[in-house]
């Protein structure tokens, strides 16, 4: 059973009202959480998308799990079931070996993550930061799971087909985040000859060998001071040489 609290929330909250962080700044207040970030999968090649997100450290989080391609929320995913990990100390270290290390560096205690989706179709991901608490209690879950359940019903309700009128609905993807990385995906699988996906996985892992954030190195690309040649000598910067 949800408490009190999210009980009101959910009545109340309109995702498309109150620009910046302001749900995500209500959702992680009703949680009790140290933080809450919501991303959406939008287009062909099905991009985690940060939708709103509250803290600034929720926001890297997110960036950094897009980045190394590993975590919680892309576990969530691919599982369509909550990852729970309220202390990322516990977590084995092989377990996300590139995520890990960062979000020590983030200051990032434990991450519970809900999918959103309806059986077999995933539509995006709930991100929950533990406090330094590191716990996660059963009322939280619930809480959790029911914020899950009625964001997945606000995608459901069109809120990504522009200037939303549903009450409830998601923003429209003006002004994508990522658009860089969609942009910038499409290139390199041009310039490969490879599917989407594996365009990404090759922005992604010169990103983290680079030790770059995937949205510095997708600008690159679109501005063109960066091409991935399939010559086995790695991307190519003309300003700066082999990358």
């Amino acid at each position: 059973m949800i408490s009190d609290g999210m009980a009101d929330l959910l009545r109340s909250l309109r995702l498309e009202d109150g620009g910046g962080d302001a749900p995500a700044a209500a959702c992680a207040r009703a949680l009790g959480a140290a933080g809450v970030a919501v991303s959406v999968l939008v287009g062909e090649d099905r991009v985690a998308e940060l939708l709103w997100s509250h803290p600034a450290a929720s926001e890297r989080f997110e960036n950094l799990q897009f980045t190394v391609g590993e975590g919680p929320g892309p576990d969530a995913l691919r599982a369509g079931v909550p990852v729970v990990e309220p202390d990322l100390d516990r977590v084995r270290p092989e377990r996300w070996p590139a995520l890990l290390p960062g979000a020590r560096e983030l200051g990032v205690h434990g991450v519970c993550c809900f999918p959103l989706g309806v059986g077999a179709i995933r539509l995006g991901v709930l991100t929950v930061l533990c406090d330094e608490k590191r716990h996660f209690s059963d009322q939280q879950f619930d809480d959790a799971q029911a914020l899950a359940a009625a964001l997945t019903c606000a995608v459901l309700n069109g809120g990504l087909t522009g200037a939303p009128s549903t009450p409830g609905a998601l923003p429209g993807p003006v002004g994508l985040n990522r658009a860089a990385v969609h942009q910038a995906t499409g290139m390199i699988s041009v310039q490969l000859g490879v599917p989407l996906a594996e365009a990404l996985l090759r922005l992604r892992a010169h990103a983290y060998g680079s030790g770059l954030d995937i949205g510095e190195v997708a600008a690159e690309v679109v501005t063109r001071t960066l091409r991935f040649d399939d010559d086995g000598t790695g991307p190519n910067s003309p300003d700066r040489g082999k990358g």
